[in-house]
């Protein structure tokens, strides 16, 4: 299992997006903002997601 870094955009939930901000030992803390969608959903800005959870989109530059 590969697990993301900052930076990498990751998908979840059934095709959730979010950049990683922080990498935890189990889990990543994802910032969801940056989908295009994200104020009709009437989510949190920021979640955590396990890291078998979660399938990585791409790496961070």
């Amino acid at each position: 299992m590969k697990i993301a870094e900052v930076g990498n955009i990751i998908e979840f939930k059934d095709g959730l997006r979010g950049i990683v901000e922080k990498v935890n030992e189990n889990s990543v803390i994802v910032d969801i903002t940056i989908m295009e969608n994200f104020h009709e959903l009437e989510l949190e800005e920021k979640t955590v997601i396990n890291h078998k959870r979660y399938k990585i989109l791409t790496n961070h530059e």
